[in-house]
């Protein structure tokens, strides 16, 4: 059964009600898990439009709309929280919360999941099946994604699908990535024990900045072990030394790893340790390597990668609609909810060139309404039969 709707033409019907609420939430800003003011207007806004709302995990916000017969559960997730940085846009709309602002998009993803609540319920008579809507804390600290899978918000949902801004796409476009699209995220921490000395009898000890020196350049070219594969690995701080005629008898490193797949995942976490212990074995330090998971990556499905780019082929035009070609080394949470349902993570156009988390980053309006066209058509669409 096909919803025969423009959704695009409906969404743009309500671009005025749209560009009010993004600007609202962008004027209000707030960290991750303190979205209590975000949550109370999320909440107003589904009540509006009839869909029922839980509150979890004390900000997390989880909307049903309820179609008027049987069928799939599909989701649609919308990251909630700000950055701690000071705005300098000079929109006559920005955060009135000093040192905070929404320098990721969330405003935009938050207006167009709601928008799209809007849009979905106004034919609710026809519509087939369940919508879920995923009004998610703290992505950009420790993630959210994973609590609210924990507290059940995934339990009956058949597929799951988000959106990001996309600085350098334009307003009104939209582009997919089949596969491997964000990067996992994982942090570590390298300490090497050595032995202490007088600088002037360096043989009497075991020097641990030297070994942290000669182990620096083999971390950073791990990923050149993996040719085909993009990686990264960055050591960001190495603390050592307590006088210049000592000689260093300990070193920390601290550092980040990108890969992407879980595959990689483990096989750059494997060829870490091999390498952290052949160099202690060579430089007699003690070495102890903590490696900390963070998000997961995003692995698109591509079945269903296939279907949303078909399906915003169709409302945008295809020559609106673009692939992704290399993905990025940049990470993002809604991975969680992949590793737990088939959906993919598509981009919006965000018609604003400025990088992400810049004071100067601020997407047009207008997104907000594609956004809100395009994850509607997704919702209708597959509840509707049309991706199998």
């Amino acid at each position: 059964m096909k919803m025969n709707v423009d959704w695009l033409r409906e969404a743009e019907g309500l671009s005025d009600e749209l560009t009010a609420l993004r600007r609202a939430f962008h004027r209000c800003p707030e960290l991750g898990n303190r979205e209590y003011k975000t949550a109370e207007r999320i909440e107003e806004v589904l009540h509006g439009c009839g869909v029922e709302t839980e509150r979890i995990l004390g900000t997390a916000v989880v909307g049903r709309l309820r179609g008027a017969f049987p069928g799939p559960v599909a989701a649609i997730r919308a990251d909630m929280d700000a950055l701690p940085i000071q705005e300098e846009t000079g929109a006559d709309f920005a955060s009135e919360t000093p040192g905070v602002m929404h320098a990721c998009g969330h405003d935009i993803h938050m207006t167009a999941a709601l928008g799209a609540a809007k849009l979905l319920s106004a034919h609710r008579g026809e519509l087939p099946g369940s919508v879920v809507f995923l009004f998610q804390p703290d992505e950009e600290g420790n993630g959210g994604a994973r609590r609210m899978i924990g507290a059940g918000a995934l339990r009956d949902v058949d597929a799951v699908f988000g959106c990001h801004t996309a600085p350098g796409l334009p307003a009104g476009h939209a582009a997919v990535r089949y596969g491997k699209f964000y990067a996992a995220s994982d942090t570590f921490r390298l300490t090497l024990t050595g032995k202490s000395a007088h600088g002037a009898e360096r043989e009497k000890g075991v020097d641990a900045l030297a070994a942290a020196a000669r182990l620096i350049p083999e971390l950073l070219s791990l990923p050149e072990l993996f040719p085909g594969e993009r990686s990264v690995v960055t050591v960001g701080t190495l603390h050592s030394g307590t006088a210049v005629n000592i000689v260093p008898g300990s070193a920390e490193l601290t550092g980040i790893i990108r890969t992407l797949g879980p595959d990689a995942r483990v096989r750059m976490r494997e060829r870490m340790r091999e390498t952290v212990a052949a160099a202690a074995e060579q430089t007699g330090v003690r070495a102890e390597l903590h490696v900390r998971e963070s998000f997961p990556g995003v692995v698109n499905d591509e079945a269903m990668t296939r279907f949303v780019f078909d399906t915003a082929a169709e409302l945008l035009g295809a020559e609106r609609v673009s692939v992704i070609e290399t993905p990025t080394m940049t990470s993002e949470d809604f991975g969680e909810f992949l590793m737990e349902r088939p959906g993919s993570f598509y981009h919006i156009g965000s018609g604003c060139a400025r990088p992400l988390h810049s004071a100067d980053f601020l997407p047009e309006d207008r997104s907000a309404v594609t956004g809100a066209a395009l994850h509607a058509a997704v919702a209708a669409a597959f509840l509707s039969g049309r991706f199998r």
